[in-house]
């Protein structure tokens, strides 16, 4: 069992928001699923027998989800990085994750239930952390002007 564990409170859409995720990523499913008993649909006011908590991984990473409410939302203060090998693999998950969702700047996405991700290449920790701080701040004004990260692009501006 992994030390720390990401928690989303969602409104009313745990069970979907995770099956959308799990078809997303590789290496990821639906493990238990609890459902609210008399006590806690008291206390919450959903349906008694609803799901409450759907536990799940993704990419071999445990999260839970909660059907907690419309009392939190999620904001961009909290994200997930997703480093990408590939252009092909930055592709693929910045057109899945932001169906129905918006497409941000630098490579950031909010998906259709407002959790933001962060899609990017492995590479630009590396062009990032270059120790010629010209190549790194090219890499930066690139990073700037882009939607979707484009892994060539990033390493033309460090060149």
């Amino acid at each position: 069992m992994q030390k720390i564990t990401p928690f989303l409170w969602l409104d009313d859409k745990a069970e979907e928001a995770v099956k959308f995720y799990v078809s997303v990523f590789k290496n990821s499913r639906i493990g238990g699923v609890a459902r609210y008993g008399a006590a806690g649909a008291k206390a919450s006011g959903r349906p008694k027998g609803s799901v409450m908590t759907v536990a799940f991984q993704l990419d071999g990473q445990d999260f839970v989800a909660l059907n907690g409410g419309p009392h939190f939302k999620f904001t961009e203060a909290i994200s997930f990085v997703v480093n990408c090998e590939t252009q092909a693999e930055v592709d693929e998950l910045w057109e899945k994750l932001s169906a129905g969702g918006e497409k941000g700047r630098c490579g950031w996405l909010k998906d259709r239930y407002g959790m933001s991700w962060q899609i990017v290449p492995s590479v630009i920790g590396k062009l990032m952390q270059d120790t010629d701080a010209g190549k790194s701040e090219k890499v930066m004004q690139a990073i700037l002007k882009m939607d979707k990260l484009d892994v060539e692009a990033l390493r033309r501006a460090a060149a």
